[in-house]
């Protein structure tokens, strides 16, 4: 009996990936997103960051991108991500020796981004339709994209 609950045990481990929803795909170049959200007519929602030390960004990544309703909302729309470093890594010696950086820190300039996570709706031709600065804790998917949806 016990080997046939380990082989059981070992089945469902092995489908336990498949048992959760797949996380949508986030391009990095925006330019690309938006020739692709104009071609599909789809609105395009950007995500300017910082994965790797916002705690907010993390929790943002956590609660909200796996979910389903996340996973829903995303089949309709063309999603960029937009990281960025901590702000001492964000110096002007640093961002004129890495181009990648200083396109980041321009469209952080232009589309206005005060702080992260910062989440931006666009329509198809690039009109803006929602924006959110920030996220917290336990906040969850629908909460947050209700929010994000929400015409102002």
């Amino acid at each position: 009996m016990t080997i046939l609950r380990f082989l059981l045990l070992g089945a469902f481990l092995a489908s336990a990936p498949a048992l959760r929803a797949a996380e949508p795909v986030f391009l990095t170049d925006l330019d690309a997103a938006k020739t692709l959200a104009a071609k599909e007519k789809k609105p395009l929602v950007i995500e300017f960051s910082g994965r790797a030390w916002c705690p907010a960004c993390k929790a943002l990544r956590a609660e909200v991108i796996p979910s389903a309703e996340f996973a829903a909302f995303a089949q309709t729309r063309v999603l960029v991500h937009l990281d960025y470093p901590r702000k001492s890594e964000r110096t002007q010696e640093k961002i004129a020796a890495d181009p990648s950086l200083a396109r980041r820190m321009a469209l952080k300039e232009a589309f206005q981004i005060e702080g992260f996570p910062t989440v931006v709706l666009l329509d198809a031709q690039g009109r803006e339709l929602g924006r959110v600065l920030g996220y917290d804790p336990g906040q969850g998917a629908a909460a947050f994209l209700a929010e994000l949806t929400a015409r102002k």
